[in-house]
Order: structure tokens, then sequence, then C-alpha cells
């Protein structure tokens, strides 16, 4: 395999499953596609989509200066942890009026005067969880020389993660399109649901927090949340 159709397929691999655990971005871009349809959906996880390459970009050229802002992503975390809580605040609210009511209520969050682009945007923006993760993994890469300090391998790179984003997002944004055509009349039930996967998501976040074993910790040991999927990296890389 062309070296780098191996650097693109690696991106895209490592990307497409980062994408597909329950996390902020992913829901959010599940329920705006429920509520507004598919290309608000899609506008939405462009809008992430564009920010996860900057932050890719960044933790490719600057990795020294990544590494000393430790301060800066505890505050992240913090910003991103108050998010998350009035994320699931909104979706209990919807589904109690929803409910009182029988007439759907979207989040108070999906009725922003920002474009879904500009919307996903700003919320992935302060979501530091993406830059430990692609710190350590680009680490990584150039550790095993998959990688080489050369702008074709930086674009390529860039590339395969930005299809492997996209190819995940389309799990949250088409299997949102799917659930939209089967729950009339029952949207109370979803922001139920969609509510306690942001609790969970928060208490999840505290508990990182609280076991320093966030956005921080991750950029002090990223081979310790790289290692899992070393193997299959070279399984690509090597045929």
């Amino acid at each position: 395999m062309p070296k780098l159709l191996r650097i693109f397929t690696t991106g895209m691999f490592i990307s497409f499953l980062g994408s597909l655990p329950l996390g902020t971005l992913n829901v959010a871009a599940m329920q705006m596609t429920i509520y507004q349809g598919i290309a608000a959906g899609l506008w939405f996880s462009a809008g992430s989509l564009s920010v996860e390459a900057i932050y890719v970009r960044l933790s490719l050229v600057a990795m020294d200066w990544v590494r000393k802002q430790k301060r800066l992503f505890q505050i992240l975390e913090f910003v991103t942890l108050a998010i998350i809580v009035l994320l699931a605040i909104s979706s209990f609210y919807a589904a109690w009026h929803s409910t009182r009511s029988d007439v759907p209520v979207e989040p108070g969050y999906l009725k922003s005067s920002l474009h879904p682009y500009f919307l996903g945007f700003v919320m992935s923006a302060v979501n530091p969880v993406q830059i430990p993760f692609w710190f350590g993994w680009s680490t990584v890469l150039f550790t095993k020389k998959v990688l080489l300090p050369r702008n074709d391998h930086y674009n390529t790179y860039i590339g395969g993660i930005a299809l492997g984003t996209l190819l995940g997002n389309f799990v949250f944004v088409f299997g949102g399109h799917a659930i939209a055509s089967r729950i009339s009349g029952n949207q109370h039930l979803l922001n139920w649901i969609i509510g306690g996967i942001f609790t969970i998501t928060a208490i999840i976040q505290v508990y990182k927090m609280v076991r320093n074993k966030g956005a921080a910790h991750r950029l002090e040991h990223p081979e310790q949340h790289t290692q899992p999927f070393e193997e299959n990296i070279d399984e690509i890389h090597n045929q």
C-alpha cells in the first residue's frame, strides 16, 4: 500500500472509531437532526469537524506548546462540564413540557440564533477532549514513523481524519433521521433518554476530573490511551 494511502487510512480508522462512542457532540448532532432535519445535523457536524481539523494541525506542528497548556485544558474541562449539564437540563426541560402539553418542545440550545455550523464550531471549540486525543495519536504515529514532519503527510492525515469523523457522524445524523420517522408524538421520550445520556456523560466527566484522568492526564500519558488500538494501526501500516 502506498505511503500516503496508509497515512490516509490510518487517520480515517482512528477518527471513525473515535467518533462512535456517545459524546456531547455526536448526541447533539443526532438530536438536532431529529428536530431540524438532516441538513442541520450535517451542518452541525461540519462545524465540529472544522475545529477538529484545526486542533489536529495544532497537535502536529506545536506539540511542545500543547504539552505545556495543562492549566488551559483544566479550565476547558470545567467549561465542557457546564455545557453538558446545561444540555441535560435543556433536554429534561423539553421532555417535561412535551409531556405536559403533548406538543413537542425542542431543547433550548437547538433554538439558538446561531447557524448549526457555527453552533457545532463553538461547541467543539470548547471541548478539550479531542486535543489530547489527537496529541496522543500524533505522538504515537511520529514515534512509529508512520507520520513524518512533511506537509503532504500532514494534509493526507487530516484528510483521512475528516472522512473518518464524517462517516462516524453519519451514523448519528442518519440514525437520528431514522429515529425521527418512528417517534411521531413521542419526542418527549427521546428527550428523557438524551437527557439521561448527557447526565451520564457529566458524571463520567466529573469522575475523570476527580481521578485526574481528564484532558491534562492524556497530555502527560498519551500512551495509556492509545495502546489498545496500536496493534490495529500496525496491521494497517504493514499491509
